[in-house]
């Protein structure tokens, strides 16, 4: 009979991968006993571990046929010899091993953690869960304006919810997790649809655009750049980019995570379920509210249904808007025929950057600005000059200027990009284009804020343009604003209008960006004799505001906003009193309105328009037209719609309609 003894030589590591596939899959996922969250599973017990080690130990034992001494020390008894700290021992050679071939044992050690820190496990699984229950809920209830955040809001009975828990609820695993995932992510998605409808009414007084306002983003990283550099344009991209992902990501797994809890019980769940679905019903019909909003929400289900309405509205205005575009109440009037009250004048139109009513009417920004207005009509009565002002409502609002240029100088309601795109291809007469048509004038655009090619100078008829880059300007820019608006001014004086040798009348349109957002660092005026190459504002440019200090804070937005106005009108007027002669004819309005947060979220769109000219008939043309005198229009002063400017102007300098029809 063989006598076992006890093996001197200590086990060898195996490799996990090596290990035989019955004692891999000795229990099978369907056979293991579910355990609470932070318990160990069942099978590692330790002492069960060091059991089998012993039993593999006598079984090595008796193979080799030795009866071990219980008088005679053993191997591991024996004092260990002295080594070199420098040699490697044989538990760094089985470390070695391990990180050599034993990655996937290292994954399975650290994610057993739960089972040694069951306390630790259970404080995660519960932070993980509500977190998971706070994000799903939240983005159920999260409204798509800012002054409709209120806790309110997000104590609703979601009942896209309860249709989510029953659709998991019948499916089995693999199509639950799908779905799941697939919900998690639409919801990141629109919650990400619901911050870009915040920011648009904020900034342009309109939810987003699916279909069309993608463009818009790319210029919102231009204006970033332009206004507080292009390193901090690249890291808000990256961290913009970043944060999408993060957010779709994150919800998906929210709402695998929740749905996995959801069908550990699923006998509970169901009671659950029709409990919530029975609530809810029974608040909607009964109308129940909590701070005057419905119980029972369908937020999502609304949101969702108004964001398609908006994509169909767009697909169908293109087809619509394209017909009107080709249909022109002057599109067949002769040359001969358009604007013959205006021959011989030097006439000018000029935008004023968020030129708008409330910086007019403001308790905050107007008694600044009605200020200038009253010095300025001061002054230009003194030189000689009159002026009468008016209300025009503009196609936009907070940005997208081009909007504004567009609507008062085509005649067509141009509020959305897509419109833009399609006046700009059209052969619609621009009111600009009219003074080309007639051969009887020169045509020109000084252009500061365009800084790359711009081919709306065909639709606008415009025989040459001045671009940021092509007025010789060497100065800083004024965040935004290329340049100040009073070197854009002698920059087209000398350039164009003070020109001896022109043959023609001028017809011009000039774009003024100094009161551009973020309003920080605002010009100042300097003698015009000063201005040179615009180097002279270099020190100006220095002392102003910081954007980045300005553009958070609203009242300090509200100030800044007031100066730049005053800054811009005082420049425009004061050009005109120096530089303008007896044919002289000023047309300038504002674009639209600031953003919201300086004018208000229920102000207008309302933005100030004027004529100014020294020849009393130009006046007199438009005086059925009821205007204030002065450059500051009366509050009760009549408000047309912009897009109808065109017609009116052209009418009463004695154009003669001869429509085209699409």
């Amino acid at each position: 009979m063989p006598v076992t003894t006890r093996s001197s030589q200590p086990p060898t590591p195996q490799d996990p991968e090596t290990l035989p596939a019955e004692t891999a899959s000795a229990e099978t996922p369907s056979e293991r006993t579910p355990t609470a969250p932070g318990e160990p599973a069942e099978g590692s017990n330790p002492t069960e571990v060091g059991e089998s080690a012993e039993v593999g130990e006598s079984a090595e034992a008796t193979e080799t046929g030795e009866v071990p001494d219980p008088d005679k020390p053993t191997e591991t008894d024996k004092p260990t010899e002295s080594t070199d700290p420098a040699e490697p021992t044989e538990a760094d050679e089985y470390t070695e091993v391990v990180k050599a071939r034993g990655i996937r044992a290292r994954v399975s050690y650290w994610r057993g953690w739960r089972g040694r820190y069951p306390r630790a496990a259970r404080v995660v699984w519960w932070a993980a869960t509500v977190a998971s229950l706070l994000l799903v809920f939240g983005a159920l209830s999260l409204p798509n304006r800012l002054f409709a955040l209120h806790l309110s809001r997000f104590v609703r009975l979601p009942g896209e919810a309860i249709i989510g828990a029953a659709a998991l609820l019948a499916l089995p695993r693999r199509p639950r997790v799908a779905l799941a995932a697939l919900a998690g992510a639409a919801l990141g998605a629109l919650t990400i649809l619901n911050v870009l409808d915040m920011q648009f009414v904020e900034y342009l007084g309109r939810p987003f655009d699916l279909v069309l306002d993608w463009i818009l983003l790319d210029d919102a990283q231009s204006y970033v750049a332009d206004s507080m550099g292009g390193t901090v344009a690249l890291a808000a991209t990256i961290g913009l980019i970043i944060l999408v992902v993060l957010i779709m990501a994150v919800m998906a797994l929210a709402t695998v995570r929740l749905s996995g809890i959801l069908v550990r019980d699923t006998r509970r769940a169901t009671r659950g379920t029709l409990i919530a679905g029975t609530v809810w019903i029974t608040c909607s019909v009964l109308g129940v509210q909590y701070a005057g909003l419905p119980v029972a929400s369908d937020q999502v289900v609304n949101s969702l249904t108004s964001e398609a309405r908006r994509v169909r509205a767009t697909l169908q205005d293109e087809a619509t808007f394209g017909k009107v575009a080709r249909s022109d109440t002057f599109g067949a009037t002769p040359a001969a025929q358009l604007v013959p009250d205006l021959r011989g004048k030097d006439v000018i139109f000029a935008f004023i950057e968020s030129y708008g009513r409330s910086a007019v009417e403001d308790p905050g920004m107007a008694p600044g600005v009605d200020k200038t207005l009253d010095t300025s009509t001061a002054a230009l009565t003194k030189a000689g000059f009159s002026a009468k002002s008016g209300w025009l409502t503009s196609a936009t609002y907070g940005g997208s200027s081009w909007l504004g240029h567009s609507t008062t100088l085509s005649g067509l309601w141009v509020d959305t990009q897509q419109r833009y795109r399609t006046v700009m291809a059209s052969d619609h007469l621009s009111l600009t284009k009219v003074f080309q048509k007639t051969g009887a004038w020169d045509t020109v655009g000084i252009m500061p804020g365009v800084q790359k090619g711009w081919p709306e100078q065909k639709f606008y008829g415009l025989d040459k343009v001045y671009n940021a880059f092509q007025m010789g300007y060497q100065g800083p820019k004024f965040s935004w604003s290329t340049m100040p608006d009073q070197y854009a001014l002698e920059a087209f004086q000398r350039l164009e209008h003070g020109r001896t040798d022109r043959n023609k009348p001028l017809m011009s349109e000039i774009i003024l960006t100094s009161s551009h957002q973020p309003w920080a660092p605002i010009p100042k005026m300097v003698g015009w004799d000063e201005l040179g190459d615009g180097s002279v504002f270099e020190d100006i440019q220095a002392d102003g505001e910081k954007a980045s200090d300005v553009i958070a804070d609203s009242d300090r937005s509200k100030k800044e906003y007031g100066r730049s106005i005053q800054y811009s009108v005082t420049a425009l007027t004061q050009w005109l009193e120096r530089y303008g002669t007896d044919d002289t004819v000023l047309v300038f309005l504002g674009d639209h309105q600031p953003i919201s947060r300086v004018s208000g979220n229920n102000a207008s769109r309302d933005v100030p328009v004027s004529i100014v000219a020294k020849d009393p008939k130009v006046l007199d043309k438009i005086a059925a037209w009821n205007w204030t005198d002065g450059l500051k229009p009366a509050h009760d002063a009549p408000v047309w719609k912009m897009s109808s400017f065109r017609d009116r102007f052209l009418k009463a300098y004695g154009s003669t309609p001869h429509p085209t029809t699409g």
